[in-house]
């Protein structure tokens, strides 16, 4: 399966802004956006920029939304084929469909510090879906399933340090519900773009795609 090994912190910088890619260290003054708060390479500290252009900043909406999922290029299109012919506002069942991936569900609930590292527990085995192992981290979650700890695993020390965190936290989306007892969460609606909180502009990378 083909991997992103680029460095995280030059994601962000290109954006020109907090991914938050590394979870926890986002927050902290080693941030690299934090230290260096201009666009990685020989050029980064010259004014203007890059992607001033119609395209440019439809290319540039584009591969900041693959670096937040963390998908490739091959696999962003595919989400967007997906989509791109079901009724409703194409920008915004892109959004929909990326935030329905079970790692990003994953993250959502507080399983993991990153997208990164909820993928990280997909592939290990550490997350079922509907209480059945699952080991696709692209998975598309549906209303009504649940995604959370493999039972076969909540004995991991792992998770037994979470449970402190995943007891005081309450900042869960409005389009799931989250059993800290178990570790499950349920999907009870399809999110909407004002509850997801992803500063891009979706249609834009619709036009992109349209040309």
């Amino acid at each position: 399966m083909a991997r992103d090994t680029g460095a995280k912190c030059r994601k962000c910088r290109r954006a020109g802004e907090k991914l938050f890619l590394k979870g926890d260290r986002c927050g902290t003054p080693k941030c690299a956006v934090t230290r260096r708060a201009y666009a990685p390479g020989v050029h980064g500290k010259k004014p203007g920029g890059r992607g001033s252009s119609e395209y440019g900043l439809q290319l540039a909406a584009k591969q900041k939304l693959k670096r937040v999922y963390g998908v490739l290029e091959k696999q962003f299109r595919k989400h967007f084929d997906d989509i791109k012919h079901k009724k409703g506002i194409t920008g915004d069942l892109l959004l929909a469909r990326l935030e329905m991936r079970l790692d990003n569900v994953i993250y959502r609930t507080g399983l993991a510090a990153s997208r990164a590292q909820a993928r990280q527990l997909v592939n290990h085995g550490l997350i079922a879906v509907d209480g059945k192992k699952m080991t696709i981290p692209s998975c598309e979650m549906k209303v009504g399933q649940t995604a959370g700890i493999n039972p076969n695993k909540s004995g991991k020390n792992y998770f037994k340090n979470l449970e402190p965190a995943l007891k005081n936290k309450n900042d869960f989306p409005a389009w799931l519900t989250f059993d800290t007892v178990s570790g499950t969460a349920k999907i009870t609606a399809i999110p909407n773009k004002n509850e997801i909180g992803v500063n891009v502009d979706a249609q834009i990378i619709v036009e992109y795609y349209s040309r």
